[in-house]
């Protein structure tokens, strides 16, 4: 296992990534084409940035990327990004202030994770709600036709939240880059074409 893991670490030093994360938002684009140039992106969970980075790279300098997340990151990003370390969920004025002029977003992007516990259910319960709280911010944010990606730690819930999701969107697909851990519980959901929200 320490072979494989090695293999991305150091992949990722070589591509000047920040870290490993970025080859799975590669093997979601490479399936589903999320990314097109000059997009409008919003990357919720953003530090430390390789998927902000390979974001602004997919979009090209007509597009933008909003990078959020409550860690800060030492890493620098190109001109056609903006990283704000706070928390999105919490509408402050800095947030709303750097989202005005980009809204809605062509695609929203999401690696948000928990501080895990080592107590499995626990840890799949509150990435449940992350992914339910990243879910409700769509509706003001993103645009008719754009996309949403999102991980969540696999459980009995994964239906129920894919199934929500579906009233949304044409198509829901869970996808399970090979990138990640064989023994890690992530596995990303992948929705495409926002419909709106049905009364």
């Amino acid at each position: 296992m320490k072979t494989y893991q090695d293999h991305y670490f150091k992949k990722a030093q070589k591509d000047n990534y920040p870290a490993r994360s970025v080859y799975k938002l590669m093997e979601i684009d490479k399936r589903f084409h999320i990314f097109s140039p000059g997009q409008k992106v919003l990357d919720l969970g953003a530090a430390p940035g390789s998927w902000t980075l390979f974001s602004a790279k997919k979009v090209g300098p007509k597009g933008y990327v909003l990078g959020v997340d409550i860690q800060t990151t030492i890493t620098k990003f190109p001109e056609n990004v903006t990283y704000l370390q706070t928390d999105v969920f919490e509408d402050s004025s800095v947030l709303l202030d750097a989202m005005a002029e980009h809204l809605p977003y062509d695609l929203i992007i999401s690696d948000m994770a928990p501080k895990t516990t080592g107590v499995r259910f626990a840890d799949q319960l509150h990435s449940l709600e992350l992914c339910e709280r990243a879910r409700d911010l769509v509706p003001r944010r993103l645009k008719k036709g754009g996309h949403f990606v999102v991980k969540i730690f696999d459980s009995s819930d994964v239906r129920g939240y894919t199934d929500s999701l579906r009233k949304m969107f044409s198509r829901v697909k869970n996808f399970k880059p090979k990138s990640s851990r064989e023994e890690s519980m992530e596995l990303f959901i992948v929705a495409l074409g926002f419909r709106g929200i049905e009364e």
